[in-house]
């Protein structure tokens, strides 16, 4: 998408700063209602995503959450993925599905199959297709795995999986701008603030923009761009790496994406099979590093997933990545609404891995914020800056 780097008007009534994915579910959610009359501007630093968070995500979706918001969110993007087209309101607008092989959370201890029964039983009381299986089913079930350490599984197979979110992406875009959003190649590089209330932005282009509202979109830099309001948001950048690979003998079915207990994940993906992880130093990076770790490969994962699947022993990377999750240090969840003291100064950051699966409810949240000021449907205020400010973290036991 080509875009100008000079916005039409010096004056927006919603600054959205980054395009990615939450910040574009943001800007249409928003264009898209009929009680929004105003202008928006967004103001995306690189929009050819190269090193967004959106573009290197696996575009997964799950119910399996310890948390009742956050099986909600997934619900409700449940919901947007098999409605798209109706959501979108175009005849030319695609049919997008979920691949329904479910994640696989397995146990090798006691206590995580104690949490994993809670979080099945908070699931289910929401509607969620979890079930419990034990290391028979789960044998029965993909009999190539080697399960002499596991305890139990937890595995979902109604709508969760991965599914087609660069589409998804590509229509927030699309539409926004079909319905006036303004998008714009630049960067904010100062926010003006009088008293608790920020007022507008100055671009590197050097253009002075008011506006009446500023939603800070922007991934792995939230924190950069909270400081400027004088705020913060514990948002870092965190190295994840993914890695596609192919195996010299094919399972006799499909791996769901499954998270094995020493820290790796990996699933079925067409004629390949996708795997990842965190680094074992796992601490901030910076903000433009991308740096491969091919010993990451030889000295953890493979090892990792030939333990777990002796068909993996003869395996060959084909393709690899390196890419930021928008860490949040305190929880690992999003931090989703309005600065307590600075009301008009709203975040979306933090997602931590999310914010794919996550992007419709919260950019449906956040523009009920813009436009009447509460959430209108789903309550996103559990995920609020005010437990950012009272350091009580909201605790997810399901993080990968």
């Amino acid at each position: 998408m080509k875009l100008r780097t000079t916005p039409d008007h010096d004056s927006y009534d919603v600054i959205i700063v980054g395009g990615a994915m939450i910040g574009s579910s943001v800007a249409w959610w928003t264009m898209r209602n009929s009680d929004f009359t105003g202008r928006i501007l967004v103001v995306e630093r690189d929009p050819t995503y190269q090193f967004a968070s959106t573009t290197h995500t696996n575009s997964c979706i799950r119910q399996q959450f310890g948390t009742r918001i956050n099986i909600l969110i997934s619900q409700f993007g449940v919901e947007f993925i098999n409605e798209f087209r109706a959501f979108m309101n175009d005849a030319e607008a695609p049919e997008i599905s979920i691949n329904c092989h479910g994640y696989l959370y397995l146990a090798d201890s006691l206590a995580f199959a104690k949490v994993l029964k809670t979080n099945q039983k908070l699931q289910a009381s929401l509607g969620a297709g979890t079930r419990i299986m034990n290391r028979d089913q789960i044998a029965a079930a993909y009999p190539f795995f080697n399960l002499d350490d596991i305890v139990l599984g937890s595995h979902n197979p109604v709508d969760e999986g991965y599914f087609d979110g660069g589409t998804i992406f590509e229509w927030f875009r699309k539409k926004s701008r079909e319905m006036g959003a303004e998008f714009i190649r630049n960067e904010v590089t100062v926010i003006t603030r009088h008293g608790n209330r920020v007022t507008g932005v100055v671009l590197a282009s050097g253009e002075k923009i008011c506006t009446d509202t500023i939603v800070n979109a922007s991934g792995p830099r939230a924190n950069a761009t909270a400081q400027m309001a004088k705020l913060h948001v514990p948002v870092e950048p965190r190295r994840r790496f993914t890695f596609v690979f192919d195996a010299a003998e094919k399972l006799p079915g499909y791996l769901p994406l499954t998270i094995d207990p020493a820290g790796v994940h990996m699933r079925s993906d067409g004629q390949y099979y996708v795997a990842g992880c965190p680094p074992d130093d796992d601490r901030a990076a910076d903000y433009d590093d991308f740096t491969m770790d091919h010993e990451i490969w030889e000295g953890k994962i493979w090892p990792i997933i030939a333990n777990r699947v002796p068909a993996f022993e003869r395996v060959k990377v084909i393709n690899s990545w390196v890419g930021h999750y928008a860490y949040n240090t305190l929880d690992q969840n999003a931090v989703v609404g309005p600065h307590p003291e600075v009301g008009n100064f709203i975040f979306a950051n933090g997602f931590s891995g999310h914010g794919l699966q996550q992007s419709p409810a919260v950019g449906r949240g956040i523009s009920e914020l813009i436009i009447y000021g509460g959430y209108r449907n789903l309550n996103l205020s559990p995920l609020g800056y005010e437990r950012i400010a009272a350091n009580r973290p909201l605790v997810e036991r399901a993080i990968i």
